[in-house]
C-alpha cells in the first residue's frame, strides 16, 4: 500500500477505530430486502429476549439482597429488645425498661410493617423498571446495542424497513449490492457516522433529497455508481470529512463544494471532469485530493491555497502543465503525474496551449492606476471597480515590475522535481514583451530567485511520472 493510501485510508474510518463497535454481520449471504428484513427482526427479538433474562436475573438478585438486609435488621432488633433504656432505631425515642414488652412490641410490629411496605415498594420499583424494559416493543423494538451493521455483497435493490430499528448505528456498509435507490429509511439513523454505498447502481436520483437529518455523518463512499454530477444534497453536509465519488460519470463539480469546509479527503478520480472550480481552493482542510483518470487540461491556480495538502493524484489526465503555485504547497509529500501530456509529449503540447489575450481598456486603466499609484478612495469608484483593482496580480518575472488583472501571457517554466525530472509549470506574465526580454527563461540552471521558490519540491517523497 502506498504512502498516500495509508494517509487517507487509515484516518478515514473513525467508527472502525473505536473501542466499542458492536457489529452485526450479514455480509456475503446473497439476501434480498425481504430476507434481510426477517434476519433483522429476529436479531432484535433475540436481543429483547436476552434483555428480559438479564432483567429477571437482576430482579432476583435485588430481592435476595433485600431479604438478606431485612434478616440482618430483624436480628439487630431482637437483640435490642432485652436492653433497657436503649434507643429504638426504628422509633427514634427512648423506651423505659418496664414497657419494653408492650410498647416496643407494638412499635416493633408497626416498624416491621413499614419495613415490609418499603421492601414491597422496592420490589415494585424493580418490577416496574424491568417491566418498562421488557415492554420495549411499545416503541417499535429498537436495537440499542449494534453500532456497526455489515450488509455488503448481498442482492439488495432497496433498504428493508427494519433498518429503522437500529437507531444507534454508527457505521452502515451497503457496498456491492444492486441498490438503485436509497429510501428515506436511512434518515432514521441520526447517529450514523460512516456510510458505504460504493459499487451499486445509484444514479442522480438515487439518494434522499434531504440528508440534513444525518448531521453526524463524517464519511460517505459513493464510488462505483452512476452519478453524472455530485448530488446537490451533499453540499449541505458540512460535517463530512471524507467524500469518495470515484469511478462514476461525473462531468461537473459545482462551486457549492466550498461549503464542505471540514473535508480532509476528496476523491473524484475516474470520472469525466474537464475542469474543476476555483472554489476547490477554499477547502483549506484538504489533506488528499484525488483527480486522477479524468479529462483535465489544467488546474486552477488557487490550488496553491490548499496548504495542508499532502497527496495530489493527477495521473491519467490531459495536463500539459501545472500552475506555478504548486511549489507553494510545502506539505505536499506525493504528486502523481504519469500518463499526462506534460510527461509524454509536453513540449509540443504546451507550445500549442500558450495564449495571450490583449488587455482591455479597463485593464489598461487599472494597470496605470496601480503602477503610477494614482490616489483614490472607495467613495470615488463603484464597488465593482474597487473589487477589480484589489485583484491585481504581479508578474512572476522577477525582472519585471508589471501587473495584470484578467489578461496575461500564459508561459511555461521548467522546474526540477526531486532533482531528477524537468516538469513544466504554468507561469503568468503581464505581456508578451516581458517574456521576450528574458531569453534565459528556459535555462537549465534556475536563477537565484527561482531556487528559493522551487526548494519545497526537493522534499517530496514521491513524484510519480511513469
Amino acid at each position: 500500500m502506498s504512502a498516500m493510501n495509508m494517509y487517507y485510508s487509515s484516518e478515514s474510518s473513525d467508527s472502525e477505530n473505536a473501542t466499542d463497535t458492536s457489529s452485526l454481520d450479514y455480509s456475503y449471504l446473497m439476501l434480498d430486502a425481504y430476507s434481510l428484513g426477517v434476519h433483522l427482526r429476529n436479531s432484535v427479538r433475540e436481543q429483547h429476549i436476552q434483555r428480559r433474562k438479564n432483567n429477571a436475573g437482576e430482579k432476583k438478585d435485588k430481592k435476595r439482597a433485600s431479604e438478606k438486609n431485612e434478616n440482618k435488621r430483624s436480628s439487630c432488633a431482637q437483640r435490642d429488645e432485652g436492653h433497657g433504656g436503649v434507643k429504638n432505631e426504628d422509633l427514634g425515642v427512648n423506651v423505659e425498661p418496664g414497657v419494653v414488652g408492650s410498647t416496643a412490641g407494638d412499635n416493633d410490629g408497626s416498624s416491621y410493617a413499614r419495613r415490609d411496605e418499603g421492601v414491597k415498594n422496592e420490589d415494585l420499583g424493580v418490577s416496574l423498571g424491568s417491566t418498562a424494559g421488557d415492554n420495549d416493543d411499545r416503541d417499535g423494538g429498537h436495537d440499542t446495542i449494534t453500532k456497526r451493521l455489515l450488509l455488503q455483497h448481498n442482492m439488495l435493490l432497496t433498504l428493508p424497513f427494519e433498518i429503522v430499528k437500529f437507531s444507534h448505528l454508527r457505521s452502515l456498509d451497503l457496498s456491492n449490492n444492486n441498490l438503485t435507490h436509497v429510501n428515506d429509511f436511512l434518515l432514521h439513523l441520526p447517529m450514523l457516522q460512516t456510510l458505504y454505498l460504493q459499487s451499486n447502481n445509484l444514479a442522480d436520483d438515487g439518494l434522499p433529497k434531504d440528508l440534513s437529518d444525518l448531521s453526524s455523518l463524517r464519511e460517505l463512499n459513493l464510488s462505483g455508481n452512476k452519478f453524472s454530477r455530485v448530488p446537490p444534497q451533499l453540499y449541505e453536509m458540512v460535517s463530512l470529512r471524507y467524500l469518495y465519488l470515484g469511478s462514476n460519470e461525473i462531468t461537473e463539480v459545482l462551486p457549492d463544494i466550498k461549503a464542505l469546509q471540514s473535508l480532509q479527503v476528496l476523491h473524484l478520480g475516474g470520472n469525466r471532469l474537464e475542469t474543476v472550480p476555483d472554489e476547490l481552493g477554499e477547502l483549506h482542510q484538504l489533506g488528499a485530493l484525488i483527480l486522477c483518470d479524468n479529462q483535465l487540461r489544467r488546474l486552477p491556480r488557487v490550488i496553491s491555497n490548499l496548504t495542508r495538502l499532502r497527496s495530489l493524484l493527477l495521473h491519467k489526465n490531459n495536463l500539459c502543465c501545472l500552475p506555478v503555485g504548486i511549489v507553494k504547497l510545502r506539505g505536499l509529500m506525493e504528486l502523481s503525474l504519469r500518463d499526462n501530456p506534460l510527461v509524454t509529449r509536453f513540449v509540443n503540447s504546451c507550445a500549442r496551449e500558450i495564449m495571450y489575450n490583449p488587455p482591455s481598456l479597463l485593464e489598461l486603466a487599472a494597470r496605470v492606476i496601480k503602477l503610477k499609484k494614482v490616489p483614490y478612495t472607495t467613495l470615488d469608484l463603484p464597488q465593482t471597480l474597487n473589487t477589480y483593482l484589489r485583484n491585481g496580480q504581479r508578474c512572476v518575472n522577477a525582472r519585471c515590475k508589471g501587473l495584470y488583472f484578467t489578461s496575461c501571457v500564459e508561459h511555461i517554466k521548467f522546474v526540477d522535481f526531486c532533482g531528477m525530472y524537468r516538469v513544466p509549470l504554468m507561469h503568468y506574465l503581464c505581456s508578451s514583451r516581458c517574456s521576450s526580454k528574458t531569453p534565459d527563461y528556459y535555462r537549465a540552471q534556475s536563477s537565484e530567485s527561482e531556487s528559493e521558490e522551487d526548494e519545497p519540491l526537493a522534499r517530496m517523497k514521491r513524484v510519480l511520472l511513469g
